[in-house]
């Protein structure tokens, strides 16, 4: 990989038009000292054709030279790209779990360009969509709760569901481009219930930055030209706005009104970290987001993002799986399992699994884990094959049970 950087880096430094430019430019300004020479003196025509023949032709060498330089850092770039990433067929299977859900794919891309702020191209996609008769309405037994079940095919194209996406990009450009915290604050205590209830504590950490954007801010937009303004403003606001969260965040308050001994050296004291955070505005960003997606049964992350990344993820241990049973003559013979660990970041494990410790096999909807009344758990299938319908010893303990006796287990 270093190689390839290498050749990278050169190829960003040597293949550039530059001098290439300069000499189709040099080669212009030559054919329009001639074009007014000849329109001044047309007697001379011959005379001024023959004058420019050497220079033009020594000027187009010269482009030739450098677009001859860059086609060879080109072409060895290239080379290098296609022996590092050799160029492999997919894996095919014959099971497509997908290509019975045209409903399910449709709405996931048309709420991804929802939520990327791309409101005309979801339209446009809808209606296309539609007309195709690709979108269908969504079954009654889909479960989804709240919002998340008014968020189906049809109401994809309401204008409720855009404008909660539009203030959401509103709120974070605020945020982030012009530092300004009043829209995000006016709506966490407008959803300041909402948000209590899923114990989120986004509306102090909105009112925190605030503080610091008070007390510092002003320091270092304005040169400092009156450090007591910028304090006493800010220990307005935290009187006015943060008493209230005393009872939860009293600590977190003293910190931030305590800092005001150590102006203007933030730098050297024990506060520095909470006052003088680059990546504050952007955790700030990151949990707003999460907290108005939550708050509209929905995850912080696109479905589709998250999928297509996975599949990213997962496609060369799949490519590499394929190789070895085409070498071994073997099958994939589960459609529900996937017969290798996919090594997926914990962000993109969104559900417990059991592999039965009998079988060594993940148990699933259809064969589920099942918890005999000693407390050991196993899949039904090892259930049903160590009863035979009758009483048995459980693998694990002494203890003997019948299996009408054991539960089921919900991951």
């Amino acid at each position: 990989m270093e190689g390839l950087l290498a050749e990278h880096e050169r190829l960003s430094q040597s293949g550039t038009f530059s001098k290439t430019i300069d000499d189709i430019q040099k080669t212009i300004d030559l054919l329009v000292k001639a074009r007014e020479s000849i329109a001044a003196n047309p007697n001379e025509t011959s005379l001024n054709l023959v004058k420019l023949q050497n220079p033009v032709k020594s000027s187009l060498e010269d482009v030739h030279k450098d677009l001859e330089e860059v086609r060879k850092h080109q072409t060895r770039y290239s080379k290098l790209l296609d022996k590092k990433f050799k160029d492999k067929a997919l894996p095919q299977m014959d099971y497509d779990a997908l290509s019975s859900q045209p409903t399910l794919i449709n709405r996931a891309i048309a709420m991804h360009l929802l939520r990327e702020g791309q409101f005309s191209v979801a339209s446009t996609f809808l209606t296309e969509a539609t007309k195709n008769n690709a979108v269908d309405t969504v079954e009654e037994d889909m479960t989804m709760s709240g919002t998340e079940h008014d968020l189906g095919l049809g109401s994809l194209k309401s204008e409720s569901l855009r404008k909660q996406f539009a203030n959401m990009y509103h709120i974070l450009h605020e945020m982030k481009n012009e530092r300004n915290l009043v829209p995000a604050i006016e709506w966490a205590r407008e959803k300041s219930d909402d948000l209590e209830k899923r114990g989120s504590n986004l509306e102090f950490e909105l009112g925190k930055v605030q503080f610091v954007w008070l007390f510092v801010g002003k320091q270092l937009q304005k040169g400092r030209p009156n450090l007591y303004g910028g304090r006493q403003h800010a220990l307005e606001y935290a009187r006015q706005e943060l008493s209230h969260f005393r009872p939860r965040h009293l600590r977190e308050i003293q910190q931030l009104c305590g800092a005001i001994a150590f102006t203007p050296h933030l730098r050297q004291s024990p506060y520095r970290r909470m006052f003088l955070n680059s990546d504050a505005w952007d955790d700030l960003a990151t949990s707003f987001t999460k907290e108005f997606c939550a708050l509209l049964g929905l995850s912080a992350d696109s479905p589709l993002y998250i999928a297509a990344t996975a599949g990213a993820i997962a496609l060369p241990h799949f490519s590499k799986l394929q190789e070895i049973m085409k070498e071994k003559r073997t099958e994939w013979t589960t459609k529900h399992e996937i017969p290798v660990e996919i090594p997926l970041p914990p962000s993109y494990r969104f559900h417990n699994i059991f592999v039965c410790p009998v079988s060594k096999e993940q148990t699933t909807d259809r064969n589920p884990p099942m918890m005999m009344p000693c407390g050991h758990v196993v899949a039904q299938e090892t259930l049903v094959n160590l009863s035979r319908n009758t009483r048995f010893k459980c693998p694990y303990c002494p203890n003997e049970s019948h299996p009408k006796d054991a539960m089921k287990i919900y991951m």
